[in-house]
């Protein structure tokens, strides 16, 4: 029966924070030409930028050296966030292939920034369990995660969504597969979405990460 109301509960979350990302979203027949004054004149090719870049609210989450991960360790660096769980059979491990791939070129634009992978399954992803995890891709990711009453609003305020499905120990987890970029002021800055392609999964290609990001970067 708590499982069922635990699922009840996120299946209520994610619909909520599936309304506002939509809310969100520039409109299907909108141009995806930036609106904030320094990225006025500039296109990305695989998100949008805000039109109004916010803080995000207070929060306090542990990363997987079992340190506290606040809105602290946003400043001075970007922050480059997606949310998955470590059992996850395939999307998971791809992005975080993936990003790993894209890091130094990433780095090479800008030093200063971090990846953070949000884990949306506190039960089972303990601290131990998240730091083999993320070290089997790269050592410098961040993998975060809290209890739900904390991260509930946490992954809303970036704009992500999850759910539980299933009964028993081996529930999966529907999320978000967008990355969500924050500036080195603690603002949510930008949306990286997985595009359609034929014969394959939506994805968001790495040649297309590494240019966006370059923009944006050099226009902040």
């Amino acid at each position: 029966m708590r499982k069922r109301s635990i699922i009840v509960a996120l299946m209520a979350v994610a619909i909520g924070g599936f309304t506002a990302y939509q809310w969100q979203t520039p409109p299907a027949n909108s141009s995806t030409q930036m609106h904030h004054s320094q990225y006025k004149n500039i296109e990305l090719a695989t998100g949008f930028i805000y039109d109004n870049p916010r803080k995000l609210a207070t929060f306090s989450l542990s990363d997987q050296h079992g340190n506290p991960f606040t809105n602290q360790d946003l400043q001075g660096k970007w922050s480059l966030f997606f949310i998955g769980f470590t059992s996850c059979p395939d999307v998971c491990p791809t992005t975080l292939n993936k990003l790993a791939a894209a890091y130094p070129e990433l780095q090479e634009i800008s030093a200063d920034i971090q990846v953070v992978f949000v884990s949306a399954d506190p039960q089972r992803d303990t601290q131990v369990k998240r730091l083999d995890y993320i070290n089997f891709f790269n050592r410098d990711f961040k993998a975060i995660t809290a209890e739900h009453s904390q991260l509930f609003p946490f992954s809303r305020d970036l704009g992500f969504v999850y759910a539980m499905v299933g009964e028993g120990e081996n529930y999966q987890i529907d999320h978000s597969a967008s990355y969500v970029l924050v500036s080195p002021t603690g603002e949510k800055t930008a949306v990286f979405r997985a595009k359609p392609k034929p014969g394959l999964p939506p994805q968001i290609l790495n040649e297309e990460l590494i240019a966006d990001f370059k923009k944006i970067v050099n226009n902040a």
